[in-house]
């Protein structure tokens, strides 16, 4: 799966290390979007997950990476929270047909302390559902993959919802450079931005984008 994995993402436009900031445009089939809660989250049962071509999965959700940015310094660490669970199945997708919400595509890199790449860094995401309930007996919506040669990652997933004690949405991960240290943190989306800690967003046709980078010690 890892050596799949690397195959397909090394295909991609291009590089972190030289890509363009404007997004090019693409479609996702997917459910619309049809409420105004935060980035989207919609009830609308979603389609079948066939829409990112494995030949090229940048491509098939019209995804271009921003320029790598690390002016600000390493990704702030957050709370691991009380449902982390280890042994998550290796996939870049997370999105299971029949599940609820508003299909998200997030996307980026994983860079150093120097804005270099870090080639086969393991990233472990686990979120919510679209009405804040974990899997706490099995993997669903749990997964880790490996950024490609060229530090990039790419997941499909939906939008995650609120859960008791915490009004503010967000996707958990730990980052895990080769031979460098572990680190736990979240990701956030601007309407309830996070310093240092916020997705850049974009709302597709009927799906939405995110755009965030890692920047780790090794």
């Amino acid at each position: 799966m890892k050596r799949l994995l690397t195959l397909l993402l090394s295909i991609a436009l291009t590089a972190c290390s030289s890509v363009s900031s404007t997004p090019t445009t693409g479609t996702l089939p997917t459910a619309p979007v049809t409420d105004s809660s935060p980035i989207g989250i919609s009830s609308t049962e979603t389609s079948s997950p066939t829409s990112v071509p494995e030949s090229d999965p940048f491509t098939g959700a019209g995804i271009t990476l921003p320029a790598p940015a690390c002016e600000t310094g390493l990704t702030p660490t957050d709370q691991e929270g009380p449902y982390y669970k280890a042994g998550t199945p290796e996939r870049n997708s997370l999105f299971e047909e029949g599940m609820t919400g508003t299909r998200l595509i997030l996307a980026g890199c994983v860079l150093d302390q120097d804005c270099q790449p870090v080639p086969n860094d393991w990233l472990d995401f686990w979120q919510a559902d679209a009405n804040g309930n974990f899997d706490n007996s099995g993997y669903t919506l749990r997964g880790h993959q490996f950024t490609d040669e060229q530090g990039r990652y790419f997941l499909e997933t939906i939008a995650p919802g609120l859960y008791p004690g915490r009004p503010i949405i967000h996707i958990h991960v730990k980052v895990q450079p080769p031979e460098g240290q572990l680190m736990t943190t979240q990701i956030y989306f601007p309407d309830q931005p996070i310093q240092e800690q916020t997705a850049t967003l974009e709302e597709r046709d009927g799906y939405l984008a995110a755009y965030f980078n890692f920047v780790v010690q090794r």
